[in-house]
């Protein structure tokens, strides 16, 4: 893995510390993500390394024995670890991304809340919000949930299925989304493995086989009164307009993610080429020129995506009055990081050759791995719309103004 002293995004002694530890890691993690890919197990043992290591803790408040990690800590944090293990990076990224979303907006009830950052801190208790089904699609095209919430005495009963539930194997509760019926419209609830709750296996995929993303099922489930979490009428839950929205910068966990595999396979690929010596050559096909214009092409792409990545994060850390107008640079380094994280796996396996197919080797791992952040939200189509429509509004502002 590449030198953190070297990394022009490491600022400070508190950020070094927190990508050595990644790093650490993620060395680790490497030695069985070949086996967890092939077997597509959910890697356990990595979220007991997690545990140990306080990473659960990351973005957790420090009022709570959290290191309150800013997002653009999370990102140093999340990138090196997905060097590693990619599945195991985007599984915890989830976890640390809702816990930095919670510790902005504040919109659980404040004991319900103190609660669960408890259990963080003391048996690294972990969450994540399953809002994707069968019917709707992504959550963030609109659809209405098919997962319903009926009243009962106390509280609610849900019933449903979710799919793409990462860390759903190693999770004791989570957060779902569900369409209340008597009042016509959809409510997030905080749900505990028990009764009524199942999981159907049916995670078996091209890329990010370890990340345990079965289908979860909900058959009336009892959810009390207290633990709605959107802020329904009448209740503790009644906090969700309080706070701060994070206006979607937690979820840059997701291109840190791909930008990490990617860099993994850029290293492999140069180390690979400054070894290989064929008795065809003088040297390591390091030397010929097409090798290392590939490998120019690489930094190119890894040093673009990692600057729009990083200044954004720093924009958004820095100045929260500007977030709810950062959404198109927000999505923009979503799309900019997972497509140069393919160009970047489809140059080192160029480089590499024909053995980079052999599953002897990570590339065609990582390869199939970093198709997956395509279909991570936001959408591609959704990020240059968004983009299209603010430069439209801004141009139609200045419009009006001349007139």
């Amino acid at each position: 893995m590449s030198s953190i002293q070297s990394d022009p995004f490491v600022r400070n002694e508190r950020e070094c510390n927190i990508a050595s530890r990644s790093e650490m890691l993620a060395a680790v993690f490497a030695k069985r993500a070949a086996l967890h890919d092939r077997e597509g197990s959910f890697p356990f043992e990595n979220f007991e390394g997690l545990r140990e290591a306080g990473y659960l803790k990351l973005t957790l408040p420090q009022e709570f024995g959290g290191e309150e990690a800013s997002l653009y800590e999370m990102l140093l944090a999340q990138e090196r670890l997905a060097q590693g293990d990619g599945s195991t990076a985007l599984a915890v990224g989830w976890h640390v991304s809702q816990m930095l979303q919670l510790r902005i907006k504040q919109s659980w009830p404040r004991k319900l809340y103190a609660e669960f950052c408890k259990a963080v801190a003391d048996k690294g208790a972990m969450i994540n919000q399953f809002a994707s089904e069968p019917s709707t699609g992504s959550p963030s095209r609109g659809g209405r949930p098919q997962t319903t919430a009926v009243k009962t005495k106390g509280g609610y009963l849900i019933t449903g299925r979710k799919t793409f539930s990462s860390l759903i194997p190693v999770l004791e509760q989570f957060t779902v989304t569900a369409f209340v019926e008597n009042e016509g419209r959809k409510g997030t609830f905080f749900v505990r493995k028990g009764k009524g709750v199942s999981i159907d296996e049916t995670w078996d995929t091209l890329g990010m086989r370890g990340t345990g993303s079965h289908d979860l099922l909900l058959d009336s489930v009892f959810v009390p009164e207290e633990e709605r979490i959107d802020g329904c009428e009448g209740g503790e839950g009644a906090t969700a307009e309080t706070g701060m929205s994070d206006h979607g910068g937690a979820l840059l966990h997701v291109p840190a993610c791909y930008i990490g595999i990617a860099w993994a396979a850029r290293d492999f690929a140069i180390k690979f080429a400054a070894e290989y010596r064929p008795n065809s050559l003088p040297g390591p096909i390091a030397e010929l020129p097409h090798i290392q214009q590939k490998i120019g092409e690489m930094e190119s792409e890894l040093i673009t995506a990692r600057t729009l990545l990083y200044s954004v994060a720093d924009r958004w850390d820095r100045l929260p009055k500007e977030r709810p107008s950062m959404k198109p640079e927000l999505g923009l380094s979503k799309t900019m990081a997972t497509n140069a994280a393919m160009r970047i796996v489809d140059l080192a396996m160029r480089i590499v050759g024909g053995s980079s197919l052999s599953r002897s080797l990570p590339l065609e791992r990582m390869y199939r791995d970093v198709r997956a952040g395509l279909h991570n939200p936001p959408m591609d189509d959704s990020v240059i719309a968004m983009l299209a429509q603010r430069a439209i509004s801004e141009m139609s502002g200045t419009d009006s103004e001349e007139k």
